[in-house]
């Protein structure tokens, strides 16, 4: 995505599309690591050799949790896996019979889930893995990808955050926990802020993309979740957001973590955002399920657009199902899976593909609700407007249910959320916008946004 700053507005442009697939091996679920960066490389072809582009500067960002280890020459020591891969399963359990979960929460803040970081190199851990024997540095993935772009290896603070090993308060890694688990305190990396200018192209990529020697690379919000909440175009108190994508990330912006019994028992997790801001929020597994459904039909029956999903479920009627989306953790077989969880709750399962889309919907509407109520006891406050960005924004059904579920005002839009942050936190490491206030007022010029409600 190119993104220009002209007059106080941003506007993107698409230059490269390609897919992020996870690949199934026999040994587990892997990023495609390399064919991602060869993609990276390709784009920023198009922006030197093609369009004779000069950028003021390059950001990346990563879905969270996942990471890279690296032996002593810097290179990779394994492919990283894919936080879905199933040498996970029943980690979480194990993780807490080792440290109680109070004791990590309190040092954390971060919620449980049995891909976070933590559980994946704990799993390793148990495992005798090799790599992790060998490994000297750990890298998240946008870490990784910087560092293939600079030769720097530095962690940036709000994809750090995502790991359950680091500590909001006092602002560390908590090597303390680390050890208490077995794992080396050693491979942790320095952290930088978002913003912060790593440095410059290595010569050898500057040379293959055509892009001037000198142009800065800069750690933005490197988690997608954390650039994303930085393009919310709210303004004043009383606000939530919800990025919305294959998760739905729905939480509040507070100075400071929110780290006590009620965030613990409620499962909040507390990462850290662009402009020393906290991000207090809980995972939803959002159109995860509705992405996994319309894959299992496309293989077993006809290919539909996710256009042609939603229009199917508006016309569909409720049959009354409500589902836990995070109960569904594994890919394949979702209309199966969601049929066998109906089942074992006594609903009726929806029979037909706009029944099961609507069904998904109205769960995640449901959920919605639910954790708002849960977000405004932890807050103090009520929330008034919901901003919902990201792709899922662009589901007007979804949208008005969650409007109607919750009784709040929802503002959808932009939709290129995590890109349109991404730059704007690059622009705000550059000093060319002055900070968080500044890009939101941006974005609200920039974009526009659907109000229902």
């Amino acid at each position: 995505m190119l993104g220009t700053l002209d007059g106080g507005r941003l506007t993107l442009e698409e230059l490269h599309r390609f897919p992020n697939t996870p690949v199934r091996l026999p040994t587990g679920l892997y990023w495609d690591t390399l064919r991602l960066f060869h993609e990276i490389r390709h784009s920023l072809a198009i922006c030197g050799r093609e369009r004779k582009l000069e950028l003021n500067g390059i950001g990346i960002d990563t879905w969270g949790v996942d990471f890279a280890l690296l032996g002593s020459d810097g290179a990779l020591v394994d492919n990283p896996r894919h936080y879905r891969d199933q040498r996970n399963n029943g980690m979480l359990e194990r993780t807490t019979a080792a440290v109680p979960r109070a004791e990590i929460f309190r040092e954390t803040g971060i919620q449980f889930m049995q891909f976070n970081s933590l559980c994946q190199l704990y799993a390793m851990k148990l495992a005798d893995s090799p790599a992790l024997k060998i490994a000297t540095k750990l890298l998240f993935m946008p870490d990784l990808l910087n560092y293939w772009l600079t030769g720097v290896a530095k962690a940036e603070l709000t994809i750090a955050s995502t790991s359950q090993f680091y500590n909001p308060v006092w602002k560390k890694w908590s090597t303390e926990l680390f050890s208490r688990l077995g794992l080396p305190p050693a491979i942790l990396p320095d952290i930088v802020a978002p913003g912060a200018r790593l440095g410059t192209l290595l010569p050898e990529i500057a040379e293959s993309s055509g892009l001037p020697a000198d142009t800065p690379v800069y750690a933005t919000a490197c988690h997608d979740t954390a650039s994303a909440v930085a393009a919310v175009p709210a303004e004043g108190p009383g606000w939530c957001y919800i990025s919305s994508g294959t998760w739905s990330l729905m939480g509040a912006e507070v100075d400071a973590p929110v780290i006590n019994d009620t965030s613990l028992a409620l499962n909040f997790t507390n990462e850290m955002g662009a402009g020393g801001k906290v991000r207090l929020l809980k995972n939803i597994a959002g159109m995860w399920l509705l992405q996994e459904c319309r894959r299992h039909w496309a293989e077993r029956w006809r290919e539909f657009s996710y256009a042609e999903l939603t229009r199917m479920a508006e016309a569909a009627e409720s049959c009354g199902t409500s589902l836990d989306p995070n109960v569904f953790h594994s890919p394949g077989r979702m209309p199966e899976q969601i049929a066998d969880y109906c089942r074992q709750t006594g609903q009726p399962v929806p029979a037909e593909p706009g029944a099961m889309c609507r069904t998904i919907f109205e769960s995640l509407a449901a959920t919605y609700r639910s954790v708002l109520e849960k977000l405004e006891t932890l807050i103090g406050q009520r929330i008034e407007r919901i901003h919902i960005v990201g792709g899922g924004s662009q589901n007007t059904l979804l949208n008005r249910l969650a409007a109607e579920a919750t009784g709040r005002t929802v503002i959808a839009g932009p939709v290129e959320a995590t890109a349109a942050g991404n730059i704007l936190v690059q622009a705000i490491g550059a000093g060319v916008v002055s900070g968080l206030d500044e890009a939101r007022a941006i974005v609200r010029r920039s974009f526009a946004l659907a109000q229902i409600g």
